[in-house]
């Protein structure tokens, strides 16, 4: 007689997030990769959830209008809790942040970089530094311009210098090929600013890894903490030099920021990276798909850094995996036809061919999604961020 088989065990419904009463909905979300089992274990088994996912006898963490987030420590590594840390979204200006930890290590800070046509190709009403055509900035100028007050046109500009022979269709490869070494398997860039584009997302896991990897660089610790910052005149073009402020308001109002990144568009909604420092420790909060309740995304990771300061420093729910070492470990998954986003488009309409959206292995398939692009513009969104768009 066959021994009756053992009943299949009933899979947990995840855990609600803890969220305020949300606004009016936003605009529809783009076409992202189906989920992948193996990708969104990455870091440990208990990331791959939809919902919260806490140490256990951790106190609830406050209610933010994310629709996901990451708390992690900078230094150990640890995954302090997160809600849905593999879930796909939409990057806007966190974006910038891939770009940094792909282009800090190429760029020499005191290089001269000239500012061309379509550097300023970027959307009407978009944030932008103020750089003038044929204007020549050093690169550590730049880089303040970037991640102070989120300049477009100067995202651009980096993407190109340090894309070698191939411009900005190199950046923007160089930065796909740095998330696949970060481990950061489920961020593709489209657009090296974070405007929105076809193919573009990215999870807050995939944040908190380039975030790491940013605050490692002395040079990005120096920039994303500076308040204020000049851009030099340039007499040949007949503009003058001005001042910027940083637009992270964590470094004005929470005691030991570090600094980070903020974002907005239609499509993406509020994104948010910050990090501060207390009693030696080292926190990095990353939150995506935001709007605004009753806190500003910064409001919404403060409270989350607060949340996470409190927690014991053995807590741990996974880990920020090491640069290279997810590859070995995780094993190759196809990606279905149907999941795929249709191609990558720059700020300034150039079409530039996918990189892979999930494996090295899968590189063959880059040369067929720029064939949809056209089809897939993503809608780009114009945000005031204090008096002008963020993105």
């Amino acid at each position: 007689m066959t021994a009756p088989l053992p009943p299949i065990a009933a899979v947990a419904a995840p855990i609600p997030c803890p969220r305020p009463a949300p606004p009016a909905p936003g605009p529809s979300q783009p076409v992202t990769p189906s989920p992948d089992p193996v990708q969104r274990a990455v870091g440990g088994a208990r990331l791959a959830t939809q919902g919260l996912v806490v140490a256990s006898g951790a106190p609830a963490p406050p209610k933010v209008a994310a629709t996901s987030w990451l708390v992690a420590d900078l230094d150990t590594g640890a995954v302090l809790g997160g809600c849905g840390p593999h879930e796909y979204a939409t990057p806007a200006s966190v974006q910038k942040l891939l770009l940094a930890a792909t282009m800090l290590p190429r760029l020499d800070p005191s290089d001269m970089v000239t500012v061309t046509d379509g550097d300023l190709d970027i959307e009407p009403g978009s944030s932008a530094v103020g750089l003038v055509k044929g204007g020549r900035y050093r690169v550590e100028t730049l880089w303040l311009g970037l991640l102070l007050r989120s300049g477009n046109e100067v995202a651009n500009a980096l993407a190109r210098a340090g894309g070698g022979a191939d411009g900005m269709t190199g950046g923007l490869r160089a930065m796909n090929e740095q998330a696949r070494q970060l481990g950061a398997y489920q961020t593709h860039a489209a657009t090296p600013s974070g405007l929105d584009g076809p193919g573009q997302f990215t999870s807050a896991y995939d944040l908190a890894l380039i975030a790491r990897a940013c605050f490692a660089d002395a040079h990005f610790r120096r920039y994303a903490a500076t308040r204020e910052a000049t851009i030099p005149p340039q007499p040949r073009q007949g503009a003058k030099g001005f001042t910027i402020d940083n637009d992270n308001q964590l470094l004005y109002h929470y005691p030991g920021a570090l600094g980070g990144k903020t974002g907005y568009t239609d499509l993406a909604r509020h994104t948010y990276v910050g990090a501060a420092e207390r009693g030696g420790r080292r926190l990095v909060v990353t939150l995506l798909g935001a709007d605004v309740v009753d806190k500003r995304g910064w409001e919404q990771g403060a409270a989350l850094l607060d949340w996470g300061f409190a927690l014991p420093r053995d807590a741990s729910v996974g880990v920020l995996v090491s640069p290279g070492t997810a590859t070995s470990a995780v094993p190759s998954a196809p990606v279905p036809p149907q999941a795929l986003p249709g191609g990558a488009a720059g700020e300034s309409g150039r079409r530039t061919l996918a990189a892979p959206l999930r494996w090295a292995s899968l590189t063959v398939l880059a040369a067929g999604l720029t064939l949809l692009g056209g089809a897939l513009v993503a809608r780009r969104g114009r945000a005031a961020h204090r008096g002008r768009p963020d993105l």
